[in-house]
């Protein structure tokens, strides 16, 4: 309890501290630091905002305790508050449980059809659907950076940043991190004239984006960069200019690609911001399959080879490997309501980061 209660007041002094630098005219006139201190802003705003109505209740309760003798209103007050009491120091001890400190974050996401030819480029076009209906639910924006897709409209290969509109303690990273690894798809394809059941696959990768372009540290002796053509389906030019960007870090083999800029400059800065998270992400991920060695399970798995989802069209039914989650809304859930199972894998991930503490 001293240790919450330091830790709260903690919160308290940053705050304070935030509110004084948010008036200065020399940080509200630098754009950059502006939104990042706005963003921490955001992120303590509901530790202090529950603090403050816990307080209130205490005092509340101990004004109503000292009249309850005099008057029966007050004793049936005093103990709605006690309860009320008790459910503030849940949601502020929620709040102060240990969190992934990029759960504010921005994201990449990408998306790429796996084994299954056609059919897996058309089940992957159905994640990026999914992914798009749930983010317009939640207030997030869906910017495609590159896009190849197959002769029947499916998604050969995809590259998405996902934002808030405004910054939030809960942010795109928070909410889709869970989603990066296999996706199973077991359905009868558009193309199967038997009506087989068929099994493909789509592979999905998230990790947080940089805050700034201007953050990106890499060695430019360590890049190999071509320009092309933007390209449509089938491999069509869209474009007359070589205005699509290709980048690949020699040192680990990452190739990332953006084309969907109007020119070969913002192309190369949004190719090198994606190339700065996927880089990023991959340096935690080896501290953290590091740090999890003896553990026997992990929320988010390290193998992206490993199958974390199964999609299965003739049973509607939805399973996550992960956390033994399985359900029987597969439509609803294709269409961007994954509220269920995502608060499931976040409370999984906070009861892990509690008994690892």
């Amino acid at each position: 309890m001293a240790n919450e209660v330091s830790l709260v007041d903690d919160y308290v002094s940053e705050y304070e501290g935030i509110q004084a630098q948010m008036s200065d005219p020399e940080i509200t006139g630098n754009q950059d630091l502006f939104r990042k201190i706005s963003k921490r802003y955001a992120e303590i705003q509901p530790i202090i905002t529950a603090n403050n109505k816990l307080v209130q209740a205490r005092e509340d309760h101990e004004a109503a305790l000292e009249m309850a003798s005099e008057d029966k209103e007050f004793a049936d007050e005093a103990k709605r508050l006690e309860a009320e009491i008790v459910q503030l120091e849940e949601e502020l001890a929620d709040l102060l449980a240990p969190r992934d400190e990029h759960d504010a974050d921005d994201v990449i996401m990408e998306i790429k059809a796996g084994a299954g030819g056609e059919e897996a480029a058309l089940f992957a076009g159905d994640l990026a659907k999914m992914y798009q209906k749930y983010t317009e639910k939640h207030g997030l924006t869906w910017d495609v950076l590159d896009l190849s897709e197959s002769d029947l409209d499916g998604v050969k290969d995809m590259t998405i940043a996902i934002k808030s509109k405004n910054p939030s303690r809960d942010g795109a990273w928070s909410k889709l991190k869970f989603e990066g690894g296999v996706h199973r798809v077991q359905r009868v394809p558009v193309t199967e004239s038997q009506g087989r059941i068929q099994t493909s696959a789509a592979g999905v990768l998230v990790y947080p984006e940089p805050d700034e372009i201007e953050a990106v540290d890499i060695d430019e002796k360590d890049l190999r960069v071509d320009v092309y053509r933007s390209s449509g389906k089938g491999g069509q030019g869209v474009n007359t200019t070589d205005s699509a960007v290709r980048i690949t870090h020699l040192p680990t083999g990452v190739v990332v690609t953006c084309q969907n800029e109007r020119s070969q400059i913002q192309n190369r800065a949004r190719a090198m911001l994606v190339l700065q998270a996927r880089l990023d992400q991959m340096r935690r991920e080896e501290a953290e399959a590091e740090a999890a060695q003896g553990r026997a399970s992990q929320v988010r798995t390290m193998d992206r080879s490993e199958r974390i989802r199964t999609y299965n069209w003739p049973e509607n039914r939805i399973s996550d490997h992960r956390i033994n989650y399985k359900a029987n809304n597969l439509d609803s859930v294709l269409g961007g309501n994954m509220d269920d199972l995502i608060t499931a894998l976040q409370t999984h991930e906070r009861q892990e980061r509690l008994e690892a503490e």
